[in-house]
């Protein structure tokens, strides 16, 4: 039942990916939550961190991106009221002072909810060199 990547859905899919990534760099805590469910986590190497975390982090400003750039076209599959939005993102973020530069593939996970597309994942792993 997956529909195709240039469907309506995976257009607005496809826009919605590029207006997050645009709300992480604005360092906007509430540009950044109207993109995600309330349950929304986010799963890397360090382990699963919440919404509320991730949020707080930003409002305080020990975490700040200054950079955010889709790398790849995103994969886009949308299963009925479910979609799984993957691919390559490079970005340069400051985590309490200190500069990290990264170049990741990531799957977000979306849910449509009265409407609207909301993520309810998002995955990260780092891309390997070369």
């Amino acid at each position: 039942m997956s529909e195709t990547p240039d469907s309506a859905d995976a257009l607005r899919l496809a826009r919605l990916a590029e207006g997050w990534a645009e709300a992480i760099v604005s360092d906007d805590p509430q540009r950044i939550a109207a993109f995600m469910a309330d349950e929304w986590v986010i799963v890397s190497d360090s382990g699963i961190d919440t919404r509320e975390k991730f949020l707080s982090l930003v409002e305080s400003g020990a975490l700040t991106h200054s950079a955010m750039d889709l790398r790849t076209e995103p994969r886009i599959r949308v299963y009925g009221d479910t979609a799984v939005v993957t691919g390559r993102v490079t970005n340069t973020a400051h985590y309490q002072g200190e500069r990290y530069d990264a170049d990741e593939w990531t799957t977000d996970v979306f849910v449509r909810r009265q409407g609207r597309w909301l993520c309810v994942l998002s995955h990260i792993t780092p891309a390997a060199p070369g």
